[in-house]
């Protein structure tokens, strides 16, 4: 089977979405000098690929572990990224919604800039689902999981770049393309449900 490579690009992007990310940045980063900010931002990438990475490997073989049909999980996950999607555009933006966890903890990198604000629910399942073992070959999961780390490094650099982007678009413009992501993202995520239902009704 050929991958859409664009098609997966826009699947992670808009899933893991980088410039909703950007406002999380600036607030849990507030105070910190130059350097400590580049590090938080390496250090929270860094731990978002390796979550990605691992579920990418093992996400499937867990699945399989504790007899979940493939098929279920494409369903549920679909219905779950729905809904993700939904509270993108209908609900608090991603931005709005996670500069609220943002609490006095040192572990900013981790909570709540890799998880969930990169490395979220959705994420996570896109990694799943998008790398089939029935459906891919070794090769092919590996050039998915590029495309994926590619997002992240997109990520990365927009965390890099943040006070300049932020001052380019602002909050509003991050909340703007936070919602027109969700409504990608949501077309996706029927998508998935609707091949979820083919894959296990064997149509």
């Amino acid at each position: 089977m050929m991958i859409d490579y664009i098609a997966t690009f826009v699947f992670f992007f808009a899933v893991i979405d980088p410039i909703g990310t950007i406002p999380v940045f600036i607030a849990v980063t507030n105070g910190f000098s130059v350097k400590d900010k580049r590090i938080i931002a390496t250090k929270a990438v860094l731990v978002s690929a390796a979550i990605l990475v691992f579920f990418v490997v093992a996400g499937e073989l867990i699945l399989t572990s504790i007899e979940i049909p493939l098929a279920a999980f494409k369903i549920a996950g679909g219905i779950v990224l729905f809904l993700f999607a939904l509270s993108m555009i209908f609900g608090e933006s991603k931005p709005e919604e996670e500069v609220k966890l943002i609490d006095d903890t040192h572990e900013t990198a981790i909570y709540p800039l890799a998880v969930p604000s990169i490395a979220g629910p959705g994420a996570m399942l896109a990694a799943v689902v998008s790398t089939e073992k029935s459906r891919f070959e070794i090769t092919q999961q590996l050039q998915i999981a590029g495309i994926m780390l590619s997002v992240l490094v997109i990520v990365w650099i927009f965390l890099l770049l943040a006070n300049h982007v932020h001052r380019l678009i602002g909050s509003s413009g991050a909340s703007v393309v936070s919602r027109v992501m969700g409504l990608i993202l949501s077309s996706l995520a029927v998508s998935n449900i609707l091949s979820g239902i083919k894959l296990y009704f064997d149509l």
